[in-house]
């Protein structure tokens, strides 16, 4: 048994989810579970309906709304012309609609969104492409049923970014999934989406559609997971940066972990964790070239000094300086502490005997850490700087990268140089305007050279 996941971009259109269906039939003798994301751009465009709603832009809402009922209509004109079901996949969706149309005009009458709020009108757009999808399936002669994410994905009531229940995962895809599998049906599920306990409908959060096909395959021992989008899979560096960026045939799992963490996009950093854990490998295919070999992620991909090289930009370093600290117990305990307390994650650190400096990709709580952190001493804060990452496995078996690194940057200003504790990623913090070049100068270092590639 294999699941099959497709993204937003390769459920995107009428054509892209016919694209889907032949990898599908391609795949029947796997006994494949299918889940999909929303069609590319939906979730966004539902988000933004709600956020319109509570500034009281009603009209301006319900116009977004008509715009995804007609979208969503229009690829079911296409994939169920003429098939007996197609009016009523048709009814159905525009039933949902009808439903967002109605939490936005709540939303303006409240005036104002909860996060519990914000995943009811965002948990839509799964919710139309997994029934658009399996009706298309069935049409196509695909043993396809619909299965609601919300009935086998539990998780916690931390909306917009909810933990799943790994235990209560597994005892219902073991009931609600596996039988269906054995029977030769094909299932076909939501990603992104879930429910608490209760029955609260909640998301994983952007990106969660990997999410939710790493924790099915792990609950329910998937032999392969297949990522399908719209790039042939995890490359050197991002392609609109670096031109002559190559494909990556089989990468590490901490690697690939490494590089989703560090602006990778292919994949979302947490679809990792359940397949490590039952060592499940993980593919990434391309739908609009599935017959490229893709990157395969494992545990035993060959050691490379560097594997790719990622970064991300918009990016805040703060500086704690305390003289008075010099040698004192806790100090950094309570630096963390507060970061902790204000629900933000910190990335590069560097400490020094005075000092700790680190760098956030999410300030929207800076101010009130601004007050907590001046408490233990001096802050400096700098915007708009970059973290590039060198990821590999053998970096810490190879002295040289470090220099060779620097040295690629040339007159770069470089304000932080960090070695992971498990030697797998040396990051470096540049100008925010210098990224891309930093991107390119350290792929020409490291993947100019045969022994590197």
């Amino acid at each position: 048994m294999i699941v099959v996941k497709f993204g937003g971009t390769s459920v995107g259109d009428a054509d892209a989810i016919c694209r889907a269906a032949d990898v599908v039939a391609s795949r029947l003798h796997r006994a494949p579970v299918v889940v999909v994301s929303a069609a590319s751009g939906t979730t966004t465009e539902l988000l933004g309906i709600a956020e319109q709603a509570a500034r009281g832009q009603l009209i301006g809402a319900l116009r977004s709304v008509e715009h995804i009922r007609e979208r969503h209509i229009a690829m079911c004109d296409v994939l169920l012309r003429d098939v007996p079901g197609g009016p009523d996949t048709a009814a159905e969706i525009a039933a949902m609609c009808d439903e967002v149309a109605s939490l936005a005009e709540a939303l303006t009458t409240l005036g104002h969104i909860t996060p519990r709020s914000l995943d009811a009108v965002a948990s839509f757009g799964e919710q139309m492409s997994a029934l658009l999808v399996t009706e298309a399936f069935r049409a196509r002669g695909i043993p396809a049923q619909h299965v609601d994410a919300r009935e086998v994905i539990v998780t916690s009531d931390h909306f917009n970014q909810a933990e799943p229940s790994l235990d209560a995962i597994s005892d219902r895809a073991r009931d609600r999934v596996a039988p269906m599998v054995r029977a030769g049906i094909i299932p076909v599920l939501g990603g992104y989406i879930g429910a608490t306990a209760a029955g609260v409908t909640t998301t994983l959060g952007r990106g969660g559609s990997d999410y939710t096909a790493s924790l099915l395959g792990a609950a329910l021992g998937a032999d392969d997971i297949e990522i399908w989008t719209d790039v042939d899979g995890m490359l050197t560096a991002d392609p609109r940066v670096v031109s002559d960026a190559k494909l990556i045939s089989q990468i590490r799992f901490d690697e690939a972990s490494e590089l989703a963490s560090f602006g990778a996009k292919v994949l979302h950093p947490n679809t990792i964790a359940p397949a490590v854990r039952r060592g499940i490998p993980v593919y990434i295919y391309n739908t609009r070239n599935p017959a490229r070999s893709g990157t395969r992620i494992m545990f035993d991909a060959p050691r490379r000094p560097v594997t790719a090289i990622a970064a991300k930009g918009d990016v805040t370093t703060v500086r704690v300086s305390a003289p008075r600290m010099l040698l004192a117990k806790g100090f950094l305990r309570s630096v963390f502490e507060i970061f902790e307390r204000h629900r933000t994650s910190v990335d590069v650190v560097s400490t020094s005997e005075v000092s700790v400096s680190v760098t956030l990709d999410d300030a929207t709580r800076l101010d009130e850490l601004l007050i907590d952190l001046r408490m233990l001493g001096d802050v400096s804060i700098e915007r708009d700087r970059a973290v590039v990452a060198i990821v590999g496995s053998g970096i810490g078996d190879r002295g040289d990268c470090m220099g060779r690194a620097l040295q690629a940057l040339g007159g770069m200003h470089v304000h932080m140089v960090s070695l992971s504790a498990s030697g797998i990623n040396l990051t470096v913090v540049v100008d925010g305007p210098s990224m891309q070049d930093a991107m390119r100068s350290l792929h020409a270092e490291f993947f100019s050279h045969e022994a590197n590639s």
